[in-house]
């Protein structure tokens, strides 16, 4: 039986890789963990939180994630470009689990957040998602 936000990770993380609107910007760079000479933009995995939610004999997550999006470009636009195309593409069309079933997907917020270097822009992309386990 796979782990519904491991399997959730690796459909997300497939999606962002492929989605046409997200590649054009960040060549396919969607990290769980950022290597050091990691060229910007990219996007990488946030924090996530499952919180079992069982009830009339249905196994159930609530799974909150977060994907951040990373620029050094001067100002704003290019991160919330990024952010918009991560958007889309987990909610234009809908994820298949193989082991689970996703019942839900949707975007909570985008928060924009400058980094203390002073050069660096974030944003992070906040998602809700309830799968079942069989």
């Amino acid at each position: 039986m796979t782990s519904p936000s491991l399997e959730l990770q690796g459909v997300v993380v497939a999606r962002l890789k492929a989605y046409p609107g997200l590649t054009d910007l960040i060549d396919g760079r969607v990290f769980d963990r950022v290597r050091a000479d990691a060229a910007y933009p990219y996007v990488s995995w946030g924090p996530e939180q499952a919180i079992s939610g069982d009830a009339d004999g249905i196994t159930g997550f609530d799974i909150t994630i977060q994907i951040d999006a990373w620029s050094q470009k001067v100002g704003l636009p290019e991160v919330k470009r990024v952010a918009e195309q991560v958007r889309l593409a987990l909610t234009e069309q809908e994820l298949e689990l193989k082991d689970n079933a996703l019942v839900l997907l949707e975007h909570r917020q985008t928060r924009i957040l400058p980094e203390p270097d002073g050069l660096t822009s974030h944003a992070a992309i906040e998602f809700a998602a309830f799968i079942e386990q069989p």
